[in-house]
């Protein structure tokens, strides 16, 4: 009698075919009888087909990005993937082959690929006014903001919107250097803030800085609770901003600025009572507090709407973009009246912040987290499949770590659990395996080592089931 090696009852296993001689895999050759079949994770049902896709190949696309895109567009796989259709959590290729899409955008597709509801709103809009500029009027941008401002604690109701999170963290720097009157800023190491001057400064990762000036920005020891010094003791963390306050400063700072989880930086969510005890120092001598939510924000996280609210402090200023538009290029930095008054002292201008098309996509998008209960659904499903991967890492060695919350976790491969040495070459392999299997994962941290799992939160048990069993599966073939 054949074996048939199962891992999961979703698994191929179930539809298995005759081919005159025992049966085979539904994708693969019959074999002879007494062969063992190993066979692979089969992608959930999906209603849908796609509409046939006519134009350029993945070569021919291939080729025109090296003669006409800047070369420092790199890519996933050694085969780029044509992804030419998306819906809800799936994502389809130039063969209409579905993919379960673990990375959304990085973290910006948070209702799911082409929500009808978002699409409409996009179709009216632009139906109607693509742009004029905020110096007209247009409900649009004040809808927006209303709906925006009724999310967010306290005073935090005056919204300035831009085109994406990099240039939001720029305006916040701006605004509280200007608030203050001090240039210092305090960021962590292995943060990302953005690519442009001001944030770039505020990153602290070699792999994300040009040797440009940045100046006046001072990087505290990350709060990590796997790689740092300190493990999960948070306060203990909080006591290098004060040194750094005391020996890197004139006693005072303009701000400090954080992620409350670490995306580029590989999912590493700060200390327990960290970020309490850094607020309380900041505020101190005078500081603002920016909370970079581009990525942790807009119910990612499953157990609040933004990623500071899990640490139990308020913010003075909030960055925000990636999720805030479903895929639509728009930010926001949200503020206090009395912060925002500082832009009031010159021109300050944005020609496309606030787009109608963009802020109707925003509003349209809020709609949909609440309606469909998205933050609840980040919440169950995120809590079962960090528990499925913390299952998978008592499973595998090379597995180090699992982290992260609600739709924002992260699974760090090593070659050495005690050393914790980066699986630099493996955690390649497996991904390209993943891809062949029908998923789509993110990859980061600071040695490229960490897979960064942020699905849009429409994904639902069964994408999860299938995203560790492939995991597990092309784990086992290292």
């Amino acid at each position: 009698m054949k074996r048939v090696v199962m891992r999961r009852a979703v698994w191929e296993s179930r539809h298995f075919r005759s081919c005159g001689r025992g049966y085979s895999q539904s994708a693969g050759a019959c074999t002879a009888a007494n062969d063992v079949i190993e066979v692979s994770p089969r992608i959930p049902s999906f209603d849908y087909t796609p509409p046939a896709y006519t134009g350029p190949t993945a070569d021919e696309i291939l080729k025109k990005r090296k003669e006409f895109l800047s070369p420092s567009m790199f890519y996933f796989y050694s085969k780029p993937v044509n992804i030419v259709h998306g819906k809800m959590q799936y994502l389809f290729d130039e063969n209409g082959r579905r993919y379960l899409d673990a990375f959304g955008g990085i973290a910006t597709v948070c209702c799911g690929h082409c929500h009808p509801d978002v699409v409409k709103a996009i179709v009216n809009q632009s139906n109607s006014l693509q742009h004029s500029t905020i110096l007209y009027l247009n409900h649009s941008i004040t809808d927006f903001a209303e709906a925006l401002a009724s999310k967010l604690p306290g005073d935090l109701k005056v919204v300035f919107f831009t085109n994406s999170g990099t240039e939001a963290n720029e305006l916040a720097m701006m605004m509280a250097r200007l608030y203050t009157g001090c240039n210092d800023i305090i960021s962590l190491r292995n943060a990302y803030h953005g690519n442009a001057a001001a944030s770039m400064g505020a990153t602290a990762q070699s792999n994300w800085k040009f040797n440009v000036v940045q100046s006046g920005v001072h990087h505290a020891i990350n709060p990590d609770p796997y790689r740092g010094l300190f493990g999960s003791d948070g306060e203990k963390y909080a006591k290098d901003v004060d040194d750094l306050i005391q020996f890197g400063t004139s006693g005072h700072v303009a701000a400090f600025m954080s992620e409350a989880i670490q995306g580029v930086g590989g999912i590493v969510e700060l200390a327990s009572g960290y970020l309490p005890v850094v607020y309380n120092t900041i505020k101190k001598v005078g500081g603002l507090c920016i909370a970079d939510e581009v990525q942790s924000g807009f119910a990612r996280t499953g157990s609040h709407f933004w990623g500071f609210e899990s640490h139990g402090v308020v913010p003075d200023i909030i960055t925000m973009a990636k999720g805030i538009g479903n895929g639509i290029p728009l930010g926001a930095v949200v503020t206090t009246p009395k912060i925002a008054e500082v832009l009031t002292r010159r021109s300050y201008f944005n020609t496309f912040g606030g787009n109608p098309v963009c802020t109707a996509a925003g509003l349209a998008v809020l709609k949909v987290i609440e309606r469909e209960k998205l933050q609840e659904n980040a919440h169950a499903v995120g809590s079962y499949l960090k528990e499925r991967l913390n299952a998978l890492k008592a499973k595998h060695e090379i597995i180090g770590d699992v982290r992260g919350r609600g739709l924002m976790l992260g699974v760090e491969l090593v070659t050495d659990r005690q050393l914790k040495t980066p699986a630099k070459v493996e955690i390649l392999q497996v991904m390209e395996q993943m891809k062949e299997l029908g998923v789509l994962i993110g990859k980061g941290g600071f040695y490229g080592n960490v897979f960064r799992i942020t699905p849009p939160l429409c994904f639902n048990k069964e994408d999860a089931d299938f995203l560790v069993d492939v995991m597990d599966y092309a784990i086992a073939k290292l």
